[in-house]
């Protein structure tokens, strides 16, 4: 196809879950719970930590506000128009907004990957340097490394961005997932994506591949420094949570993106995973294993 083409893709046709109007109605509800339940958990953690001066006050309270606001800000990215689309038939969604819903979605999901670094790390000053704890993270870096976690988000979204929107659409409009995602959105493009999908797997899996070995190797250093029993079984109590989340989000994210886009029959139940599960789950997480939360 001529470069110089315009585009003629003006929508897109979302494949959702079901063609079954009964079951598309019963997973309504479903999902329906899980996001009513994850705006709840997350805003309850978010004004717990705001209106208490100690949780407030401390780096890891403050970071895990942070993260309650991500993920508030990743789950409402897919999730209205999967509801949406569940009462609607025809499932089509705006390339514009096929667009925007991809560029929000690695922004906010690269900076919650950074973010949940940070919050590694801030374990491993926490049990590894506890006189210098408070001198270390201050909150002035706190603030710092929040704003380095959205900013490098805003840059791997605009970097895949790019890359999808100069690609020619002409023809096939049919998205293989219930969200715009750049593996399925770039095979619909009319033109070899061979090189640009080596970049996309060379930013967004190594993103999430290289951001996971950093977190397990902080928390490996961690029990290795720790000599005593009583020791590694608080940092472990302290860690526990963390190594949950990162579980439940990394493991999908590097299924996703750190291979070539061939499609898999479970591409979509891994997409849920870690769209609307992950959001939900993480303030039951911290909840659970934080007293001070409770």
């Amino acid at each position: 196809m001529d470069e110089n083409q315009t585009q003629v893709v003006k929508d897109f046709v979302l494949a959702g879950f079901s063609q079954t109007t009964s079951t598309e109605a019963g997973l309504f509800v479903l999902f329906l719970f899980f996001y009513v339940f994850t705006w709840v958990g997350n805003v309850l953690i978010m004004v717990t930590v705001a209106s208490d001066n100690y949780l407030n006050s401390s780096p890891m309270y403050f970071l895990l506000g942070n993260l309650s606001f991500l993920d508030l800000c990743y789950s409402t990215v897919t999730t209205p128009k999967l509801l949406a689309d569940f009462l609607d038939n025809d499932k089509l969604i705006r390339y514009d907004q096929c667009i925007a819903q991809l560029f929000f979605l690695h922004f906010v999901g690269a900076a919650e990957m950074f973010l949940l670094t940070v919050m590694a790390y801030d374990r491993y000053v926490a049990i590894c340097r506890p006189l210098h704890y408070t001198t270390i993270m201050s909150r002035g870096l706190c603030c710092v490394l929040v704003a380095a976690s959205w900013m490098g988000g805003f840059v791997h979204s605009t970097v895949q961005t790019i890359l999808t929107i100069r690609l020619p659409f002409c023809g096939p409009n049919h998205v293989d997932n219930f969200f715009c995602d750049v593996p399925p959105v770039i095979k619909l493009a009319c033109t070899d994506t061979f090189v640009i999908e080596l970049l996309m797997v060379s930013n967004s899996g190594l993103i999430s591949t290289s951001s996971f070995v950093v977190l397990v190797s902080s928390y490996s250093t961690i029990l290795v420094k720790i000599r005593s029993k009583e020791g590694r079984r608080k940092a472990l109590s302290t860690c526990g949570s963390h190594l949950m989340v990162v579980t439940l989000f990394f493991g999908p994210c590097i299924f996703i993106y750190a291979r070539p886009f061939s499609t898999f029959s479970v591409d979509k139940m891994v997409s849920v995973l870690y769209n609307v599960i992950t959001p939900m789950l993480n303030p039951l997480i911290y909840t659970l294993r934080n007293k001070e939360v409770k």
